[in-house]
């Protein structure tokens, strides 16, 4: 089995890393501080194509495989978390729009949304409906017949990143009855008559991203905008889900890589009792644990990405070990930095506490780690030949 990366895959490995380091680190601190969306610099992402890193290449995507993009997500997120995990949501969306969207759908976002002039939201979660989210009440009616027939769509939706900034939403609304078969996926303008949000939420991390609710009131959209068919969103939204999970574990291992080099760097140079505290067998072998979970994680990510590429049968389970592996992991490495540093990791000077609030939210969105387990173990009941795999 190769473990090497091709020529193509370092090329953009290493195009995102240096974006990462002239752009994104020396700015991460402060944009956490300010709570400051830097909507300039993402949208010059767009620029190396990392706005449609999968996204069907007939609207303008690179249409790069999973495993290929987590590298680009990984070099970002060791620039900056929040940036990187908000451009991981975007290119989501763009993904589901140019794999379920009708040609006249995606002539009219993808092209803008490719070179960043529009930044997009995912619309799932509600407040009653998080880890439940068959259960979502959001409703869109259809009116009319025709061209000129439109959805009326009314509820509420919460958590949404870059929600008040962004320009295109994909909204799960229900256009039938009670359950997953009852949801559609819908695009909408960001800026359509009858949406209004809520507030900034105050965040324990993620600070250089906005997170707010959306509320709809009658807002219409055009029929057209369906994605797929009706009924259709559900499975549309578990499929983005297994992508969404790989992207927000390989961001969370990029972190871990930032939090390990700063400590390795550090404790070679802090001196306590007379000599630098890396000389002590207690530290080295924390960093030696630290990095064996930093490529652990990393690796299982690959793994799960490669699986969703092959359109493997179990690629489910596979996102979803992945993403609990190293989302839990990557928290640990950071959180462990931080101790190793002592009572300046504690401060704000120092990049650490802001790893370990960025990363928190990581064991929790995209299906929390404690769903993860439930797609896990009801896989290896349904399926002997997970308890096999080689």
């Amino acid at each position: 089995m190769d473990f090497s990366l091709n020529e193509d895959q370092q090329a953009f490995q290493q195009a995102a890393r240096q974006f990462a380091l002239n752009e994104l680190k020396p700015n991460a601190a402060e944009w956490d501080r300010q709570s400051h969306f830097p909507v300039d610099v993402i949208k010059r992402t767009g620029e190396l194509g990392f706005l449609g890193l999968y996204t069907n290449p007939d609207y303008d995507g690179l249409g790069l495989p999973r495993l290929d993009s987590a590298l680009v997500f990984e070099e970002l997120a060791w620039g900056d978390t929040s940036v990187a995990s908000y451009i991981s949501i975007h290119n989501m969306v763009s993904w589901m729009i140019g794999e379920f969207g009708s040609d006249d759908v995606c002539q009219r976002f993808l092209p803008k949304m490719m070179t960043g002039e529009w930044l997009a939201s995912y619309c799932l979660t509600e407040p009653n409906a998080g880890s439940d989210a068959a259960s979502l009440t959001t409703k869109a009616v259809k009116q009319g017949s025709g061209a000129d027939s439109y959805y009326l769509l009314n509820g509420e939706k919460a958590f949404i990143s870059g929600a008040g900034e962004t320009d295109v939403l994909v909204v799960m609304a229900r256009t039938g009855g009670p359950g997953p078969k009852g949801v559609s996926a819908l695009v909408v303008d960001a800026h359509s008559e009858g949406i209004s949000l809520g507030k900034n939420e105050i965040k324990m991390g993620w600070k250089a991203q906005p997170t707010r609710s959306l509320h709809f009131k009658d807002v219409k959209v055009p029929a057209a905008n369906l994605l797929g068919e009706e009924g259709q969103g559900f499975r549309f939204a578990m499929k983005g889900l297994d992508g969404g999970r790989i992207n927000i574990g390989i961001c969370a291992v990029g972190t871990a890589q930032a939090a390990l080099e700063t400590a390795s760097a550090y404790v070679q140079e802090r001196k306590q009792f007379g000599s630098a505290i890396g000389g002590l067998q207690s530290v080295q072998f924390k960093l030696a644990d630290m990095l064996t979970q930093t490529i652990a994680a990393r690796q299982m990510i690959y793994l799960a990405a490669s699986k969703l590429d092959q359109g493997h049968p179990q690629a489910t389970a596979y996102c979803a070990m992945a993403k609990r592996m190293s989302t839990d992991l990557s928290f640990e490495v950071a959180n462990q930095a931080l101790q190793l540093h002592g009572g300046y990791g504690y401060l704000n000077e120092y990049p650490l506490e802001r790893h370990v609030r960025d990363l928190r939210v990581h064991q929790i969105l995209e299906g929390t780690n404690e769903i993860m387990r439930v797609i896990i173990s009801k896989s290896m009941m349904q399926d002997d030949a997970l308890l096999s795999l080689r």
